[in-house]
């Protein structure tokens, strides 16, 4: 439906560390605004490409929960998953880490997959209109709390 959204930010903590942050997705919820961590299901039990995953999200007072399923994991520099309802890749939510003098860029990314039938039942469900631009905002806030959380050693 849309192109995709990225943000990035220059984080100060390695690479490997900002990784080990972002494919604990259990944890996503200490940085997340909308994701509320999860765990992992059918045998996983960390980041590997076909792994899935049950998170909980929250908009507000609306509360879902959705099952993705790894589909890149190349340590430390690249971690996407997609996000699957009814047989389908809903979007793509990609994390890829770049090492600086200084630490590493993070550009979190979201691609969306959706029809116009599966936007209108993520509106209902979620109460977001503008899922591109809500996602955009989330994902300043995520990368900033990643940030901080990375930086301080947390």
């Amino acid at each position: 439906m849309t192109n995709p959204v990225s943000v990035t930010r220059d984080v100060n903590a390695p690479a490997e560390k900002v990784w080990s942050m972002v494919t604990d997705l259990a944890r996503m919820g200490e940085w997340s605004p909308e994701n509320q961590g999860g765990e992992w299901v059918k045998g996983a039990s960390g980041p590997a490409v076909g792994a899935e995953f049950k998170g909980r999200n929250r908009n507000g007072k609306r509360q879902w929960s959705t099952v993705v399923k790894v589909n890149a994991c190349e340590a430390p520099r690249k971690f996407s998953f997609g996000l699957m309802l009814l047989g389908k890749n809903w979007g793509d939510w990609v994390y890829e880490i770049e090492p600086t003098a200084a630490g590493c860029r993070v550009t979190h990314s979201w691609v969306d997959h959706r029809t116009k039938l599966m936007d209108t039942l993520g509106r209902i469900v979620s109460g977001v209109a503008d899922r591109a631009e809500h996602n955009r905002a989330n994902m300043e806030v995520t990368l900033a709390n990643l940030a901080k959380a990375a930086e301080s050693g947390s």
